[in-house]
Formats: structure tokens, C-alpha cells, sequence
């Protein structure tokens, strides 16, 4: 299990400086804001442990607890997988 994996519906794994990261954090946030679904951003350079399993493929963006993305954020494919997720859960 991913740490932090079930805090939040979406969690983004970055670091800071990274641009990439931070385009993708915007896209995030602004899917969530519009769904009411909740998203989570985690520093990968805090544990030694995502750093090493993810260091070159930040960001790397879950949904649910499995991964959805890396590199770049589609908001058109994050929009359909909240969806989805969201009507099997209710």
C-alpha cells in the first residue's frame, strides 16, 4: 500500500520545483473543485520510499488508491475515472 494512498479521492506524488508538478497539482485541484472530490498533494522527497519508486516519473497521480497517470494529467480521462469510481461506490 502507497502511503497516504487512502487520504483523498486523487492524490498527486510530486516534488517541489518541479514544473511538471505543478501543471499537473492545477489540473487536479480544478477537477476536484468542480466534482467535490477530494485530492491530496504528496512530496515524495519526505520518504525515501516514494522517492525511490517514483523519482522519475513525477507526477505521478492516483485515483482510488491505484495509479491513474504519470507525467501529465488528462482532465478529460480524470473527469471520466471520478465519474466512474463515483457511481459504483453509491
Amino acid at each position: 500500500m502507497i502511503a497516504h494512498a487512502d487520504a483523498a479521492r486523487v492524490v498527486v506524488y510530486g516534488r517541489e520545483g518541479c514544473h511538471l508538478c505543478e501543471i499537473a497539482e492545477a489540473q487536479v485541484a480544478e477537477i476536484c473543485r468542480e466534482t467535490g472530490d477530494s485530492w491530496l498533494r504528496v512530496d515524495i522527497d519526505g520518504d525515501e520510499d516514494l522517492r525511490s519508486r517514483f523519482t522519475e516519473q513525477v507526477p505521478v497521480t492516483f485515483v482510488d488508491g491505484a495509479q491513474h497517470d504519470f507525467w501529465r494529467v488528462d482532465p478529460a480521462r480524470l473527469r471520466r475515472a471520478l465519474a466512474r469510481r463515483r457511481r459504483r461506490v453509491t
